[in-house]
């Protein structure tokens, strides 16, 4: 499920690795990428509860998780950059103990304004975890040598995402329906300081290219630190032109000076990154996204898909849970339970591609999970009411159908980038597609979060029950459509794609 976030290994162990050592270093490197979406799982069943505590407005309530997608998705390739400069096992240790920090952290938080930071720090956290610890499972188990225990590292640390994320459903409902939700964050947080403890006896340590001087003068030199700055400035900037967009009095805040002036410059900043980065390619030197990887029409296609569904999937699940505690009024054990339909049909998903890859033909077999991702919402617009139906009647079947297309597009994503790219630009291209998804996450929920907040100040009670539910519908019926739009996008993208899960010559 996951795409490589660094080049291969630069440096192979001169000795075999024992197989108590391998399933430590597996059950490390799972665990510091798996925690990430143990949070997300736990944020999503556990924001009514939190935003009743800390007095989050409905407005607000969506971006504790949009704050970490976008925090991630900004820094993913600069962080991936300096992994593979300043070594994969102090990136993974490093990100490893932000992310502990930022578990802890938001348990204490007592404002809005704190958690969403700690949730922006712990996608900050997340951009170190991954390229860290996929670069430690490619320097520990290489292809020539452990070829098995390499794809046995790289399927755990897919099936994690899905495992994490359901007991992170799991884990919120029990907290917030028993001693509290800050004591999912305080078990998470001792969690990953329980698996950083084991990761400093177990992660392999090599070399760190040359003596400090020369890691600092590679990271000075080989990352593109300009580039990293014009579109992390510019996400950052858009982000705060949605968040001013969902707040209270938009319409008048939006058109104050300073707020146009930093909405007209995250927009201008946009083509000055492609200007930069076309220059930097044409010139050869180091590009945070050569334009060269656009001209690959399937890698295109497959990014464009995955902002398009990553976006509709989360939003969909964060408005889940607030129609179900805010509308429907169950408890967050109750909602953290109508959830588990998720991680189950997605970990049920991966085990079927993986007998099915070789039948498959990614430009049938992406847009039809994509149009089934898209189903999801559409049955939640339809069937949803103040007073039913029953959980079995929409609900169900929107959260099994809801992961079916975002997981069948990672594997996909995979295979496409490593049939498309030679072995030298495989890493970047899994980087950008990895960066997009994250940002597709924080947009769509931004947007939706936008949508519904309008449609709820519309009309007669506002407020009421009846209102939320209303602004609730018109986001489901806008991610309906990113599901949709993203058939097309797929369909005529993978076109040429044939069959992936064939051996080639």
């Amino acid at each position: 499920m996951l795409s490589p976030m660094v080049a291969e290994e630069a440096e192979v162990s001169d000795l075999p690795v024992s197989m108590g050592r391998t399933v430590a270093i597996i059950t490390c490197i799972t665990c510091i990428t798996g925690i990430g979406n143990l949070l997300g799982g736990l944020l999503t069943v556990s924001i009514p509860v939190i935003a009743a505590d800390l007095q989050i407005p409905p407005e607000l309530q969506l971006w504790p998780a949009a704050a970490f997608a976008l925090a991630c998705g900004c820094t993913l390739l600069p962080c991936g950059a300096i992994a593979d400069v300043l070594g994969c096992r102090r990136a993974c240790l490093l990100g490893g103990f932000f992310q502990a920090a930022s578990a802890l952290g938001a348990g204490l938080a007592r404002t809005s304004t704190q958690l969403i930071a700690l949730r922006g720090a712990a996608g900050l956290a997340a951009s170190f975890c991954l390229p860290g610890a996929v670069g430690v499972a490619a320097q520990a188990f290489p292809l020539s040598s452990s070829p098995r225990r390499r794809s046995a590292a790289f399927a755990a640390m897919g099936g994690g995402q899905a495992v994490g994320f359901g007991l992170g459903l799991a884990l919120g409902g029990v907290f917030s329906d028993t001693v509290g939700w800050r004591w999912g964050f305080y078990t998470t947080a001792l969690l990953n300081g329980a698996v950083l403890a084991l990761a400093l006896w177990a992660l392999p340590v090599r070399g760190t290219h040359g003596q400090a001087e020369a890691a600092l003068t590679r990271l000075a030199r080989d990352v593109d630190w300009i580039g990293a700055l014009l579109s992390s400035t510019s996400l950052a900037l858009l982000s705060y032109a949605l968040g001013l967009a969902t707040a209270p009095g938009a319409a008048q805040s939006m058109r104050q000076p300073l707020h146009l002036v930093l909405l007209s410059t995250a927009l201008a900043l946009l083509p000055a990154f492609y200007w930069w980065t076309r220059r930097q390619t044409c010139l050869a030197r180091p590009a945070l996204i050569p334009t060269t990887l656009w001209a690959n029409m399937a890698f295109t296609a497959i990014c464009v898909t995955v902002f398009l569904v990553w976006g509709a999937l989360n939003a969909s699940e964060q408005l889940t849970a607030l129609y179900l505690q805010d509308v429907r009024g169950t408890s967050s054990l109750t909602a953290s339970l109508y959830f588990m339909p998720a991680p189950i049909c997605g970990a049920l998903m991966n085990a079927a591609i993986g007998v099915l890859l070789p039948s498959l033909r990614p430009s049938l077999a992406v847009p039809v999970a994509c149009f089934v991702s898209g189903v999801a919402p559409l049955l939640l617009a339809m069937l949803c009411h103040v007073d039913g139906p029953g959980y079995w009647r929409g609900v169900f079947q929107a959260m099994a159908l809801n992961p079916l297309g975002a997981d069948l597009i990672y594997t996909i994503a995979n295979l496409v980038v490593t049939a498309a790219f030679p072995a030298r630009t495989q890493a970047l291209a899994g980087g950008v597609f990895n960066m997009l998804a994250q940002i597709g996450k924080s947009v769509g929920i931004a947007t939706s979060a936008v949508i519904a907040r309008q449609v709820t100040a519309q009309g007669d009670g506002a407020g009421s029950k009846e209102a939320l539910l209303r602004g609730y519908k018109a986001a489901w019926w806008y991610n309906c459509s990113l599901g949709f739009v993203s058939v097309a996008v797929s369909f005529w993208g993978l076109r040429g794609v044939g069959k992936l899960g064939v051996k080639r010559e």
